[in-house]
């Protein structure tokens, strides 16, 4: 009995010492702004009590409160409490620079949201790139955050991985590589209404390490889901999860032309990470034709991130057998659409909108409230386990279905596919990118494996 108390003992002490040696600094010396300087705006800070306290200021843009040093890899921990009409966030890793927008704030935010939607904790990128992480990617923590109560964050920045915690609850989880290193700062939002004027957001208890991170760093779990911002890359999570890269953003090797035994010669291009289909006559398959991969898949998950030109039309394909059509068109094969709903007119065709973007063409229709965001990249996930097929956008289902049934082939008999022999029905076969003659951009092309 002695020696396991004496083992525990031992633990109980190593614990303690571990606890001890994580060495933090503080921020904030509770007394003055010594080691800040504001940024940007004239909204006002000021120490009360121990606490910073930003107060918001009608006509004003955001203002920051940024640290005089910079920092690269650190954990960051601070307590802050915000009125309800405000928004706010935590700078991090961020930038002023007279070459970038006349030296506006720009960089890494720890999200302050204390408004209905609910993305404290989320990552957005200032004066950039917009959201890298919103909370619709970790819906389940987007309550740990508490209106009107003193709340405790906790941000690890250590290489690629981002991560934050409110309240001790897993929030996001970023790999990004963009900027390496920057200030720390608090912000006091711009406001739109006169209303809002001298609401506040407080913060006290800030301090940081940068020294013995790795021992230091919160146990890596799967409770926040990743999301990689660097284009083309596997994360070290996202392989030990299994995904690869469909596309490794430099060539076109892995892929063909649908109807050819190499890449087309013309109509593609990759440029500078993105990989295009280029604008011709509007046609389908009438330039450089669809692309497809060198490789039949079963079951899988894949991701590709699109972004559609003004009136585009173009599509994703899955089970795709390529010697099916040897006529003009595209190659046969269940298409999750990729389509500009607004300017094209294939968006009117079809039953019910199953030719809109999101649908399964022809088919099976997307509803109208799918979040897509026009003018940027948006990503589709195509999920294949058997007979069950679900496509989704940004990360919301938006459609679901079973194949191989008496339902399917009832579905597909009344479609444009109708004469084509068990179509949908193949156990395995190509991914397909298609031309349509419009101009659609592709990246970030993964595929993992069932």
């Amino acid at each position: 009995m002695k020696k396991y108390v004496l083992i525990l003992l031992t633990c109980l002490f190593a614990i303690s010492i571990s606890a001890q040696d994580t060495k933090w600094e503080s921020l904030f010396n509770g007394k003055n702004l010594k080691g800040w300087k504001k940024l940007n705006g004239k909204a006002e800070y000021k120490v009360k009590d121990g606490v910073i306290i930003g107060i918001s200021k009608f006509g004003e843009p955001n203002t920051f409160l940024a640290t005089e040093k910079d920092y690269d890899n650190f954990i960051l921990e601070f307590d802050f409490k915000v009125d309800d009409v405000l928004n706010s966030g935590v700078q991090f890793r961020s930038q002023s620079l007279k070459s970038f927008n006349n030296g506006r704030v720009h960089g890494y935010q720890f999200e302050i949201d204390p408004a209905p939607r609910a993305w404290t904790g989320g990552i957005y990128d200032e004066a950039r790139r917009g959201w890298l992480y919103p909370m619709t990617c970790n819906p389940k923590s987007q309550n740990a955050f508490k209106n009107n109560e003193w709340n405790t964050a906790r941000i690890e920045a250590i290489g690629n991985s981002i991560r934050t915690w409110v309240n001790g609850i897993p929030c996001a989880n970023l790999w990004d590589d963009m900027t390496p290193t920057g200030f720390i700062a608090l912000q006091v939002h711009a406001i739109g209404n006169k209303s809002e004027e001298g609401k506040t957001i407080s913060w006290r208890n800030i301090r940081i390490c940068t020294t013995d991170l790795e021992q230091n760093r919160t146990p890596e779990s799967k409770a926040a889901p990743e999301v990689n911002a660097i284009p083309n890359t596997i994360s070290v999570r996202e392989a030990k999860d299994g995904w690869k890269l469909l596309w490794d953003g430099k060539t076109t090797d892995g892929w063909r032309g649908a109807k050819l035994t190499a890449f087309p010669a013309k109509g593609w291009v990759v440029d500078k990470g993105i990989l295009k289909v280029i604008k011709s006559d509007g046609g389908e398959s009438t330039n450089g034709g669809d692309i497809v991969t060198e490789r039949m898949y079963k079951n899988f998950m894949l991701r590709v991130d699109f972004k559609i030109t003004e009136g585009a039309n173009s599509g994703i394909k899955y089970f795709v057998n390529p010697g099916l059509n040897k006529g003009e068109g595209s190659a046969i094969g269940c298409e999750y659409q990729v389509l500009d709903d607004l300017k094209h007119p294939d968006a009117k065709l079809g039953v019910k909108g199953n030719r809109t973007l999101g649908s399964l063409y022809d088919l099976i229709p997307a509803p109208d409230n799918k979040p897509y965001k026009p003018n940027e990249f948006n990503t589709a996930l195509i999920v294949v386990k058997g007979n069950h097929v679900e496509h989704w956008l940004n990360g919301v289902k938006i459609v679901e279905y079973e194949r191989n049934n008496q339902m399917w082939n009832a579905l597909v008999a009344y479609s444009k596919f109708r004469d084509w022999p068990n179509f949908g029905n193949a156990e395995v076969g190509n991914i397909l990118l298609q031309d349509h003659g419009d101009e659609v951009w592709f990246k970030d092309i993964k595929i993992k494996e069932l």
